[in-house]
């Protein structure tokens, strides 16, 4: 039973609102920024080579007009989501199309796992039904999306680390590597140019970022400001990759707001307008008061 209510704890309403709003308008940004060589396979199809899920349904070899298509079902249904409209006709037309158009880019041999839990999440929320931004009702059905999406997003750094050891034999050799030397010199920048002349540094991120990957699942059970300082740390771990590497994992980066509470942003606001339209009211009482006694001085 607690197994259970880990996985559905109950959520307001409001955080769903704002993540369809962000991860619908990404997904744009994703099909011109990221995945953006979709259409290319469709115009040049023997570049296609069907990834695993590709396969398995069957799905269709990319062209001009399927492409093109799908290009244009995206745009509008994500568009028409973003504003929490029609939440489950466009977010189930937005999941199988843009996971339709992440296998047709990726399927040049190099899959980014930085889009998982952005795939996950679209599949995840349309199963939850109308959303306002100021929404204070707590669901369960909400819980379980976010739930779904930050379990996503922590195993993406997990699975991370589970990779390297398995591409090293299953041995703890990839911390002690020239990997980052490697990337660096692959991938020329002025600040990781300027770390190369301190390879120690270089091992230390190594160490730090293999042992956060396999620490990572413990801020699913942190809380309130611990959370808050794990997701901040691997914000600023990508910063940091960012800076060194100019590999953003953006994707990746955005589904952090299930983690964080923007059900909140609406109340705070509406509060504030409230102090300061109670401030404002105080202040036009005490103007007349003022213009009385400026009055009878006058008088005397």
């Amino acid at each position: 039973m607690k197994a259970v209510n880990w996985f559905t704890p109950a959520i307001a309403l409001g955080r769903i609102a704002w993540l369809r709003t962000v991860l619908y308008l990404f997904v744009i940004l994703d099909m011109h920024a990221f995945v953006r060589d979709t259409r290319d396979k469709g115009e040049h199809p023997g570049l296609y080579q069907p990834l695993l899920l590709a396969r398995l349904f069957d799905l269709p070899r990319p062209s001009v007009t399927n492409t093109t298509i799908l290009y244009v079902v995206l745009i509008v249904a994500c568009l028409v989501a973003a504003t929490n409209r029609f939440p489950r006709v466009a977010g189930w037309i937005v999941a199988p199309a843009f996971t339709w158009w992440v296998l047709i880019g990726m399927s040049d041999g190099k899959v980014d796992h930085d889009h998982l839990a952005l795939v996950i999440a679209l599949w995840v929320l349309p199963t939850v039904g109308k959303a306002s931004y100021g929404d204070q009702t707590r669901s369960e059905a909400a819980g379980w999306v976010v739930r779904c999406i930050q379990v996503c997003v922590i195993a993406t750094y997990f699975l991370s680390a589970i990779a390297k050891l398995r591409s090293a034999g299953w041995a703890l050799t990839w911390p002690g590597s020239a990997v980052l030397t490697w990337a660096i010199v692959r991938r020329p920048h002025p600040v990781g140019e300027w770390l190369l002349n301190y390879p120690w540094m270089l091992q230390v991120m190594q160490w730090v970022g293999i042992i956060a990957e396999f620490l990572s699942p413990v801020i699913l059970w942190l809380k309130g400001r611990w959370q808050l300082l794990g997701a901040l740390f691997f914000i600023g771990f990508h910063a940091a990759n960012t800076a060194i590497l100019l590999i953003h994992f953006l994707p990746t980066v955005v589904c952090w707001l299930a983690f964080a509470p923007l059900e909140r942003v609406v109340p705070w606001f509406r509060a504030r307008a409230a102090r300061r339209s109670h401030r404002d009211a105080g202040e036009a009482e005490d103007q007349p008061e003022h213009g009385r006694q400026a009055e009878q001085q006058a008088g005397a």
